[in-house]
């Protein structure tokens, strides 16, 4: 990989080859947007695609189960749940029998590549498959089924996996297929529990799935600030019934209506004896008679439209696994395609799968504490956050560092500000310091509008949206005179500023103003939140998930959408999405999300021409047995070139072919509940960035006062590739593009080919960032801080 010599997507070659795809296992949301991806890449390259029906099933009865499928086979699955290839537990396959069957079955069509997207069950059946390949077929050679030349032509099975998974029990990835989308259906209940335990005051116990994997009830319990959690990595400790109804009648006592407990499936004590929820809510009902409720939510969790992350994701994928079909030899072992931070990488098979199975062995035996660090960063970050957010120490325990930590929101409103804001000032208390709340930020702070805030005051913080402190787009440098006061009168000994590019730009503007006021030389920390996403030294911000959210489920919203579309003839929905900057991040991703036609964004500039081969691919597409596009415009991408051009014009040249709708989605993306991801980010990054800032107060504290003048005492905390990383402001100018507010390289421009193909149109795609495969990294406890979110 050193040799730097670019690889393209379109020079690889599939011609002659064929790959199989199949689901296995439990079903899982976003299962389909793989499989799609994976048929579209396969048959982009020329390779002949085969769908497997009903999983390893289908694979040993061969005959109409195994067929090769069109581009158009895959169409508009992308929004769909579950998998619509069908999924089986198959016994068969279990025997040598079975697989010899299914080896002949592949075989007489000439499929050597197998893409098998399922839970690790699944996976360990494929790699047996392959190790077995030669001697299966060797075997049928000598039955007399298939000819000596055929044993010598298909000598070679390639397996690529990908897995898919509510659970996200699987080692080696942050995030399966199928896991962000479980968590929206968790959360989707929760909140509208709350709304009814407010009403009266009542406990509900919530069972989630995850039978010996407990990532699903510890994200929920992050992301709806529940009382207490039962998984089975963590069982609690000896006494733990007192502990948790003393917790319980605290927060009565503190006016808090309603107490929400999660409850694993597999949930244990440490005698591993079984936690259930009924245990928890007799427990409950006995010790303090409060009214409680037990919801077990079951399937639901496996059910519903994919999410946006968990279509991105699988499409991600689906392009790493023909890549790495594309590329496998005789030598490289079976490997699955995974997600490291923002990052697709490749890991052997077996690898995962023994890791995988190391964690359940350690929970067996009692060592919890290995079982947690085996599950990888990313779980033990989200424990080490709760165990952080959910249990305020009494006053006595807790530390006093006499400084005081302001915190502001600053910018648009972008869902998810709440939770950080929460995760900030519970941090900031643990660690002892005062913390204040500055209401609609750098221009409240000039008014003086601040105020101590409390463990209690941000309780029920994580779920609501926009900004309960306020936010205002003001720049502080017009108030640099008034703010320094504040900071004065109230003795502030850091910042804390959650925002967007404002925020960025009051940054760099306060710390600017170190030489002519004193009071700026504090440290401060930047937590990036805007819809936009176009915030430099970070790949993500919070809020741009749910906007992404909004987007992928507007298609679904318009009245005359999908469903009702091909009933009346052919339509073409165009979609703007609002964006205050020229960054075109929600317009390509959300393009990528619902399998959009085009996305116009300002970073790639678009002429014309581009606009008549898109009005002529989509005339071509109504053709077949496709009825229906999207287009997608990016709000700033071109100043005459508006929404209503586009629309005019594709209503012209389209006439007699398909009708035209228009909709513009407006401030409907900063709105509403924020997702289980932004919820988490938010959490997780801003407790981070709290936690840095104690650290900078302790290194500036010299005689009595803290004094930080040096530009690592200014930061910005960023998600980039695989690490969170906390950059100076000074530093991120040269990557930045000030006039049209966005980062000058943006990482995601990589995957606008990847939209292209998959909406059928001939483009570059520089795919040199994949490709090597790595080993599965068994990290050290000092690991997890830097860790994926």
């Amino acid at each position: 990989a050193m040799d730097h010599q670019p690889k393209f997507f379109e020079n690889l070659s599939g011609t002659g080859k064929a790959i199989g795809v199949l689901t296995s296992g439990g079903d899982a949301q976003g299962m389909n947007a793989a499989v799609r991806a994976v048929v579209r890449m396969g048959i982009y390259v020329k390779a002949k695609v085969y769908f497997v029906y009903e999983g390893y099933q289908g694979m040993v009865d061969g005959g109409d189960n195994i067929v090769e499928v069109s581009w158009e086979s895959v169409s508009s699955i992308l929004q769909v749940g579950g998998t619509v290839i069908g999924s089986a537990r198959c016994k068969s396959f279990r025997t040598r029998e079975g697989r010899l069957q299914a080896a002949y079955n592949l075989v007489q069509r000439g499929i050597t590549n197998l893409c098998v997207i399922g839970g690790d069950g699944s996976l360990t059946g494929a790699n047996l498959f392959r190790e077995e390949w030669s001697g299966l077929l060797e075997e049928l050679a000598q039955k007399g089924k298939i000819d000596e030349e055929a044993v010598k032509k298909y000598a070679y099975l390639n397996i690529v996996g990908m897995v898919g998974s509510i659970d996200n029990d699987f080692c080696g990835t942050d995030m399966t297929i199928g896991t962000d989308s479980a968590l929206h259906r968790i959360i989707e209940v929760v909140d509208a529990i709350m709304t009814t335990a407010q009403s009266h005051q009542r406990t509900f116990v919530l069972e989630v799935m995850g039978r010996h994997c407990g990532y699903l009830a510890l994200v929920s319990a992050l992301a709806c600030g529940a009382d207490w959690v039962f998984i089975p990595e963590y069982p609690p400790e000896e006494g733990w019934e007192d502990s948790m109804c003393v917790k319980l009648s605290e927060n009565r006592a503190r006016k808090k209506r309603l107490n929400i407990i999660i409850v694993a499936e597999g949930a244990i004590d440490c005698h591993n004896k079984p936690i259930t929820s009924e245990k928890v809510k007799d427990l409950v009902v006995q010790r303090l008679g409060f009214d409680t409720r037990v919801t077990i939510l079951g399937h639901v969790q496996r059910g519903g439209t994919p999410s946006a992350f968990d279509r991105i994701l699988a499409s991600r994928m689906g392009v790493e696994a023909v890549l790495a079909l594309l590329e496998a030899t005789p030598a490289t072992p079976a490997c699955v395609v995974s997600l490291s931070g923002n990052q697709a990488v490749r890991l052997p098979l077996m690898e995962c799968v023994q890791m995988t199975q190391e964690v359940q062995k350690a929970m067996d035996e009692g060592r919890f504490v290995e079982a947690v660090r085996l599950r990888g960063r990313s779980f033990e970050n989200n424990l080490n956050t709760y165990k952080l957010l959910s249990h305020k120490k009494p006053d006595a325990e807790l530390p006093k560092t006499n400084f005081n930590v302001a915190v502001l929101n600053v910018g648009a409103p972008a869902a998810g500000m709440n939770a950080a804001v929460r995760a900030a000032v519970r941090v900031g208390i643990t660690e002892g310091h005062k913390m204040f709340a500055v209401i609609d930020g750098f221009e409240g702070f000039a008014r003086g509008k601040i105020k101590e805030i409390s463990w209690g005051d941000v309780g029920g913080w994580t779920g609501q949206g926009g900004s309960i402190l306020g936010t205002k787009r003001t720049l502080p440098a017009k108030y640099l005179e008034k703010i320094a006061d504040q900071m004065r009168t109230n003795s502030i000994n850091a910042l804390m500023v959650i925002g967007g590019f404002e925020a960025y730009l009051g940054l760099l503007e306060l710390s600017a103003a170190r030489e002519k006021y004193d009071e700026f030389c504090v440290p401060m920390v930047m937590v990036p939140a805007t819809v936009s996403n176009n915030v430099p030294g970070s790949d993500f911000s919070i809020g741009a998930d749910t906007a992404l959210n909004t987007i992928t489920d507007m298609p679904v919203l318009c009245k005359n959408s999908y469903e009702t579309t091909s009933g009346m003839g052919n339509k073409v929905l165009e979609d703007i999405v609002k964006s205050k900057t020229d960054c075109g991040y929600l317009a390509n991703m959300g393009a990528l999300a619902a399998g959009a036609d085009a996305a116009y964004i300002f970073e790639e500039q678009f002429d014309i021409r581009e606009l008549q081969a898109n009005v002529e691919h989509l005339t071509e597409k109504m053709k077949t047995s496709i009825q229906r596009g999207l287009v997608l415009r990016n709000e700033n991408c071109n100043e005459n070139y508006t929404t209503d051009f586009i629309y005019q014009l594709y209503s012209e040249e389209g006439k007699g072919v398909f009708d035209c709708r228009k909709n513009v989605l407006g401030h409907m993306q900063q709105g509403g509940a924020p997702s289980p991801f932004d919820r988490n980010f938010g959490t997780k990054i801003s407790a981070k960035a709290m936690q840095w800032i104690s650290k900078k107060l302790k290194e500036t504290y010299r005689k009595g006062k803290v004094f930080a003048n040096t530009d690592d005492s200014v930061c910005l905390l960023g998600m980039r590739r695989r690490n969170l990383v906390f950059q100076p402001v000074a530093e991120l100018k040269n990557e930045t593009d000030f006039v049209h507010r966005i980062p000058k390289e943006q990482w995601w421009l990589k995957l606008r080919p990847l939209m292209k193909i998959l909406a059928k149109y001939k483009t570059s795609y520089d795919v040199s960032d994949s490709g090597q495969l790595e080993h599965v990294a068994r990290h050290s406890p000092k690991e997890a801080e830097t860790g994926a979110i």
